[in-house]
């Protein structure tokens, strides 16, 4: 679209993380002349070095003080020229839903409600709506310390996000990201008080999925109804037992389309969603895993493949849904070349007892093969290259801890 058709429609805020979301949306809004806010709480983040920045501000950390954070987004979103905030992590969410009526005075709010946001985060409930929808999962149960059991398991946090509104002990300024999946020792021998301690709360325990595909579906909502919906298969992750995205294709499979609209739609939901889905190689039934109410790290990829969703989000907020108009590529792949790095850093160090590694020349000749044929980079841009710089120190610093 015309820049032009752009001009004085105000400017998005986007929280600058290290995740490469951030500069997605800066990059889409930036290059249609749409204005662009980077509020960044240090100098790490890659999104406030590119070149489609028209500001940056300085933040307080969610993660030290969670209310300080929401009185700084909620002073931006009062300013004139502020038309909307773009959530891209767990505290974006929580901050922006929880205070939805406080940020509605100023600017047009296309997330949910507390109440429905709840309903991800936390994964009991958000289990119990895969239930009613008719969406498949895996037996999945409160972690307690009689939760031994026989099979194969994995503990998982139950919130997304640990604060005041899902943990009472937490203060109103709590702000806890708890630690990822944890693979049960096959030996059974897992203490359950330690742990407990480890996740700050009581989690679950849930059935592992073995010999799995992984999926993800990706929509934006307004008030119930999609109007964009974007697929990938995940090739790799962070991890050779999976994680964030490295590597992933585009696809387009109408089970994948109806589970994740099925679970949306029980949920009522409004603005963005990515839902995550696990599917055994030799079977067809997509199982959930959980959802992200926010924008997702491997966005620079859907807008690659031709779904727009940072110019979505930027319509919905503006009153102009029926803009929206998201076709995409399938069959191309793309690539976090930090995650390629960090996946075969797990291959040469990690030992998990439920997953099969594979060995250290067969990763690191699937990983040349898939650069080679799907040239396709999150941060590396030609014509906005800092981003890509300021991703890779980052890459070096947190290797080197």
């Amino acid at each position: 679209m015309d820049s032009a058709a752009w001009e004085d429609t105000g400017a998005a805020v986007v929280p600058g993380i290290t995740a490469p979301s951030a500069v997605a949306c800066v990059r889409s809004l930036g290059r249609r002349g749409i204005r662009t806010i980077v509020a960044a709480s240090d100098d790490d983040d890659p999104a406030s070095r590119s070149r489609y920045c028209d500001e940056s501000v300085r933040v307080p950390d969610p993660h030290d003080d969670l209310v300080a954070y929401a009185d700084a987004l909620l002073s931006l979103a009062a300013r004139s020229d502020v038309r909307t905030i773009i959530p891209v992590r767990e505290p974006d969410a929580y901050v922006l839903s929880k205070h939805r009526e406080e940020f509605a005075e100023h600017v047009r709010t296309p997330w949910p409600t507390f109440d429905t946001l709840a309903r991800t985060q936390d994964r009991v409930r958000l289990f119990d709506a895969a239930e009613r929808a008719g969406v498949a999962a895996p037996e999945t149960d409160l972690f307690t310390e009689s939760a031994g059991r026989d099979g194969e398991w994995v503990v998982k946090p139950r919130y997304t996000i640990l604060g005041d509104e899902y943990v009472e002990a937490y203060a109103p300024e709590t702000c806890i990201a708890p630690p990822s999946t944890k693979y049960l020792e096959a030996d059974g021998g897992t203490d359950t008080v330690a742990v407990q301690t480890e996740m700050r709360h009581v989690p679950l325990v849930q059935e592992y999925v073995a010999a799995t595909e992984e999926y993800g579906f990706f929509a934006l909502y307004d008030e119930g109804e999609p109007v964009a919906t974007f697929q990938h298969r995940q090739h790799r992750g962070y991890s050779y037992a999976g994680g964030p995205s490295a590597y992933r294709e585009s696809v387009d499979i109408p089970a994948l389309e109806e589970a994740g609209r099925a679970l949306l739609d029980e949920l009522e939901w409004h603005g963005l969603a990515m839902v995550e889905f696990l599917r055994e190689a030799d079977g067809d039934e997509f199982k959930l895993m959980e959802v992200n109410p926010r924008f997702w790290s491997s966005l620079p990829f859907s807008v690659r493949a031709g779904a727009d969703f940072p110019l979505y989000y930027w319509l919905l907020a503006n009153g102009l849904s029926d803009r929206i108009d998201c076709e995409y590529r399938t069959g191309i792949g793309g690539h976090l070349l930090r995650g390629e790095l960090l996946y075969l850093r797990s291959v040469l160090t990690d030992e998990i007892d439920l997953v099969e590694k594979p060995s250290v020349a067969s990763a690191t000749l699937e990983v040349a093969r898939s650069l080679l044929a799907e040239p396709r980079f999150d941060y590396l841009s030609r014509d906005d290259p800092r981003p890509f710089y300021r991703d890779l120190a980052n890459t070096i610093a947190a290797i080197r801890e």
